[in-house]
């Protein structure tokens, strides 16, 4: 009778113990773009902010565009409790594709050899892109979700706290968002340039370089170009309400001085900048 309850005790603790192995991590969730996962895969991590994400748009990593907004990335673990066969990688990447059209989503690229699925959404405006990476011995251990809606990050300075840094550092980096590969500014990141404005005028006799800064994607003489035109695109309009010219120059340092690692989508948006440097 004794060695029942002790089968039955043990019994009930390795069922316990199943089941927390079966749970979803604490503070994960899942995207409410896709609110079904694939069958006996469980949530194992998740977060969401401001970032940039690449997307493969053909095979090998070859092409790939950047994209940056709200990312929300969640990973699923085969949950090997479960006693139930894995899905095939083409699986996994199929079952999304059909999810992300159910939204109006076209498929970009899918590879099952890659284990890598890119679908994107425009919508009334907005723009969503969606990647799938499998992962894994058999590639299907486990798989990242990333779903990134398109929207430019909107710094929020002051002319004070242009004033301040110009004063402490002698420099400082504006997030001022271009339309793609162009020195087209735009139209959010004219809140920032009012700024720079208002404290120019408030200092008549300050002189800047105005400095555009790429990260490492496409050539060197593609990227000088292109940090030059926009660091004139932003001379160009603080000239033209009315700012004295004498108390600017520009000039492009192309991908020469990165301030982040290059290698990582976090640290090529922070290398896409203008910096404003103080001239003595």
């Amino acid at each position: 009778m004794l060695m029942k309850k002790i089968l039955l005790f043990l019994t009930t603790i390795i069922s316990i113990s199943a089941s927390v192995l079966a749970q979803d991590t604490e503070g994960t969730f899942d995207h409410p773009m896709f609110p079904t996962r694939m069958t006996n895969y469980i949530r194992t991590e998740y977060s969401t902010n401001f970032d940039a994400a690449d997307f493969s748009t053909t095979a090998g990593g070859n092409d790939v565009v950047t994209k940056e907004g709200t990312k929300t990335m969640v990973r699923y673990d085969f949950n090997t409790e479960s006693g139930a066969s894995k899905p095939s990688v083409l699986q996994i990447l199929r079952n999304y594709e059909a999810a992300a059209k159910k939204v109006g989503a076209v498929t970009v690229f899918l590879s099952a050899d890659e284990g890598i699925g890119t679908y994107k959404i425009v919508k009334d405006g907005s723009e969503v892109w969606v990647k799938i990476e499998c992962g894994g011995d058999g590639g299907n251990d486990f798989y990242y979700l990333t779903v990134l809606e398109v929207a430019p990050m909107v710094q929020e300075i002051t002319s004070t706290d242009i004033l301040s840094a110009l004063t402490k550092d002698g420099h400082m980096a504006l997030y001022i968002n271009f339309e793609t590969g162009t020195a087209d500014i735009k139209t959010e990141s004219m809140v920032t340039i009012d700024q720079l404005v208002e404290m120019l005028k408030a200092n008549p006799t300050l002189k800047i370089s105005i400095e555009g800064h790429t990260d490492n994607v496409g050539t060197a003489a593609a990227n000088q170009t292109l940090s030059e035109n926009r660091a004139k695109a932003v001379m160009n309009a603080i000239i033209a309400v009315g700012i004295s010219a004498t108390q600017l120059s520009a000039k492009g340092w192309g991908a020469t001085k990165p301030i982040a690692d290059n290698t990582t989508d976090d640290g090529k948006a922070k290398n896409r900048r203008v910096e404003i440097v103080k001239v003595n």
